[in-house]
């Protein structure tokens, strides 16, 4: 398969179970994605940059390591980070014929065993899960004399998560709070918080509860505690996957350890640059020392971009090579060119709202779904003027978020309706058309409700039913057709998963919500000091954290991307508000980017768009490789893959060429002048 074609998706074209050969799932990669398939044997570090499939490179492998034999299916653990990606894990891997691993969240595989372990080690049922802490936290505050409302209960209730997640107990929280040059929340002091963490464990005890981060400390402990149940888990979880390993927290990575109890068959995937969830207390240091404290570690770069344009690709990459960000990748965008990203300022923030508004809708007109337009911003706060915007413009849009798809109550109906029907079900009507019958005695109907709040929301929820009972059916064959109780089967695995169907709608989220997701066309809003950066943030690592952030919304788009601001809250207010440092010398009416010197503007020539040849690349590369085994030195200290892509792009013909490609000096053109320009000619003949 040409690598140009490579996507991040599963492998198409296959729907069912049947277990796909060893050849074709290594065949359906690309040269470093193949990489990641046949490293079966840890440990393994994959940097997986944004868009470049990394999904689909540790799917391949485990399903290569089952399908050679040197995988039994039910010896492997892959943990990440949402329901919805370990959902994606399981149906990509059952796509390849793989079944019985066991792809789940740290949490869920934590509490499946703890639940099994606990009458044997404790005795009895587990004790209740805690939902939120908040309740819990007030009483908390009260024992302790802290005056609190809503806000403050919620934001003592994230410190408090903060500690237990960086496993920080309260004897210790003043020490490792300020040895973090971490704030306590508002209006309280270190020594209170203190106090309310020791308060907090005495109401949860007293009310025979655990919340979820005393899942995963319960269960490491027993593991750490217990001989024999260790040494039944590791038993059976005899390889390791962990996805997004750049969030990972200190009480994870304990746990982790346990899990592992010394061995190394650990395959972990992440990257530094999409750290965006430090004051959770993620932390990216045990992706970055990886290879330190895994001696002999192989380490895999995926850096082909197939999910964005070259035009979005070059910004990504421009955002965090002006903020120096440690441990970035420079991805190589390989889809064909796309529109320009576009960079607006409005008056207000009622202007940009409704420009935003007007442009989706100039999308929608020419054929995007909604489902694959997104509007982002810093803080959910933001997200009233653009609902308000959208409703105006009468399009529909769904702010994520809130209510989980499942838990609506409409959703819980209707799915117990569907069952229903499955049992009684006519054998010669498609299904469509009973999910659509069924589905209208349950308020559903052809055309959207012209009322908006919670009547659209309820038909858009039963839209998304028949979409998905649509795609359901499409999976079946003449001789095998898709039933209700297919749809219903399905539905249950997603429910199980959280693993919602798509809701036909503009997405209105977060930056920090839109992580791991991606659409056709991205609005980032607000793209304002005080917003991008946050106020909040004061010290520099919360800086460098903030332009991360930019850069996973500037990822979320494969096609469309605009940013915009606005230079007033208000219509008729003072223009007040500066642009984000984050795009200086990047935003088109930018000063600073005017009045560079000659060097500097040779400089920017060299900004590569992505349309590079592609097999030029690769036989640079392979070049590259047979160098470095000859002079034994690591390949990037030859010519790092931005330059050979530059050579790729740029073709020179000449010395003097390639000269004015950045990475390439007069000692580099010594060395390798004559050996490039022989392959840039050969790839031309």
């Amino acid at each position: 398969m040409s690598t140009a074609t490579n996507s991040s998706g599963s492998t198409a074209g296959n729907t069912g179970t049947a277990p796909v050969h060893p050849d074709a799932i290594l065949g359906a990669l690309d040269p470093e994605q193949r990489e990641v398939a046949l490293a079966l044997t840890g440990p393994v570090c994959v940097l997986a940059g944004a868009g470049t499939g990394k999904t689909r490179a540790i799917t391949h492998r485990i399903a290569y390591g089952v399908r050679t034999g040197t995988y039994k299916p039910t010896s492997v653990l892959a943990v990440t980070f949402t329901a919805r990606a370990a959902g994606e894990m399981r149906t990509r891997l059952r796509d390849l014929g793989v079944v019985g691993v066991q792809a789940r969240t740290f949490h869920a595989a934590a509490l499946r065993q703890l639940g099994y372990f606990w009458p044997r080690v404790v005795g009895g049922a587990p004790p209740r899960i805690l939902e939120h802490k908040a309740p819990a936290v007030a009483e908390a505050a009260r024992r302790v004399g802290a005056s609190v409302d809503r806000v403050a209960v919620r934001d003592l209730s994230s410190e408090v998560e903060w500690a237990k997640v960086s496993l920080v107990t309260a004897e210790d929280y003043v020490r490792a709070a300020l040895a973090d040059d971490r704030p306590a929340p508002s209006g309280y002091d270190h020594q209170t918080v203190a106090r309310l963490i020791t308060a907090y464990e005495d109401v949860k005890t007293e009310r025979g509860v655990i919340d979820f981060e005393d899942v995963l400390l319960m269960l490491a402990d027993m593991l750490a505690e217990h001989r024999q149940v260790a040494d039944e888990v590791r038993s059976q979880y005899r390889h390791f996957v962990v996805d997004e390993y750049q969030d990972v927290s200190p009480l994870q990575q304990f746990l982790l350890d346990q899990w592992l109890g010394g061995r190394k068959e650990l395959c972990v995937v992440g990257d530094p640059s999409q750290t965006i969830y430090s004051f959770t207390g993620a932390t990216p240091h045990y992706l970055l020392d990886f290879t330190r404290t895994n001696p002999g570690s192989q380490v895999v770069r995926l850096v082909r971009d197939y999910r964005s344009t070259p035009q979005v690709v070059h910004l990504a990459n421009e955002v965090l090579r002006r903020g120096r960000v440690a441990g970035a990748l420079e991805l190589l965008a390989q889809r064909p060119a796309g529109p320009p990203v576009s960079f607006t300022t409005y008056d207000d923030d009622e202007a940009e709202a409704a420009g935003i508004a007007a442009r989706a809708g100039r999308l929608i007109a020419s054929g995007t779904r909604p489902s694959e337009i997104a509007v982002l911003y810093r803080t959910n706060a933001q997200s009233a003027a653009f609902e308000s915007a959208l409703a105006d413009a009468g399009i529909s849009y769904l702010v994520r978020g809130g209510e989980r798809f499942f838990q609506r109550r409409d959703v819980r109906d209707a799915i117990v309706l569907l069952r229903g029907a499955a049992r009684s079900a006519d054998p010669d009507q498609p299904m469509p058309e009973q999910v659509r019958d069924v589905l209208t005695s349950a308020g559903w109907s052809e055309k959207p409700p012209a009322a908006r709040g919670a009547a659209r929301e309820r038909w858009e929820a039963m839209q998304a039913l028949v979409a998905l009972a649509d795609d359901v059916a499409a999976t079946g064959t003449p001789d095998v057709p898709a039933t209700t109780a297919t749809l219903v089967a399905e539905l249950e695995e997603r429910a199980s998963a959280q693993h919602a169907p798509t809701v036909e709608g503009v997405t209105l989220a977060s930056l920090h919500a839109a992580k791991g997701l991606e659409w056709d066309a991205v609005f980032l809003a607000g793209m304002s000091e005080g917003l991008m950066p946050i106020s909040l943030a004061e010290t520099d690592d919360g800086v460098a954290e903030e332009r991360r952030l930019l850069y996973v919304g500037v990822t979320r788009a494969r096609e469309h991307l605009e940013l915009s601001f606005a230079r007033s809250r208000n219509p008729g207010g003072r223009a007040s508000r500066k642009r984000t440092r984050f795009l200086d010398g990047l935003w088109p009416d930018d000063p600073s980017g005017r009045g560079r010197s000659r060097a500097a503007r040779g400089q920017a020539r060299q900004r590569l768009t992505g349309e590079h040849d592609v097999a030029l690349f690769d036989a640079l590369r392979e070049w590259r490789l047979s160098v470095a085994r000859e002079t034994d030195k690591p390949a990037y200290t030859v010519l790092g893959d931005a330059t050979l892509a530059a050579v790729a792009e740029l073709r020179p013909t000449s010395v003097a060429q390639l000269a004015r490609i950045n990475g390439i000096g007069p000692a580099k053109i010594d060395r390798y002048g004559a050996a490039i320009l022989a392959i840039v000619t050969g790839a031309a003949d």
